[in-house]
C-alpha cells in the first residue's frame, strides 16, 4: 500500500502520512492511529517500536517542559 492509498483510506492528508513514515512528527494523533491501524488490519505494536532515551528524562533527572502544566520551568 502506498501512502497515498492509506491516505485515502484513512482520509488522514497525504502530508500527514509523509511525516508519520519519516518520523518528523514529536506526537501522533490517537485517532490518526486508530485509523491506520483499521485499514491495515494490525495493532501499535505493529506500528510503533519503543525506544529508550539515551538520557532518562524522568525520576531524579526529570526534564520540565517550559509550557507544560508544572508551572514555570526552574533554572
Amino acid at each position: 500500500m502506498t501512502q497515498a492509498d492509506l491516505s485515502r483510506a484513512t482520509g488522514i492528508r497525504a502530508a500527514t502520512i509523509n511525516e508519520i513514515y519519516n518520523e518528523l512528527v514529536d506526537r501522533v494523533n490517537l485517532d490518526h492511529l486508530d485509523r491506520i491501524c483499521e485499514v491495515l488490519d494490525c495493532t501499535l505494536p505493529d506500528l510503533m517500536e519503543y525506544i529508550p532515551n539515551a538520557k532518562r528524562k524522568t525520576g531524579k533527572d526529570l526534564i520540565l517542559e517550559y509550557h507544560g502544566n508544572r508551572g514555570k520551568k526552574q533554572l
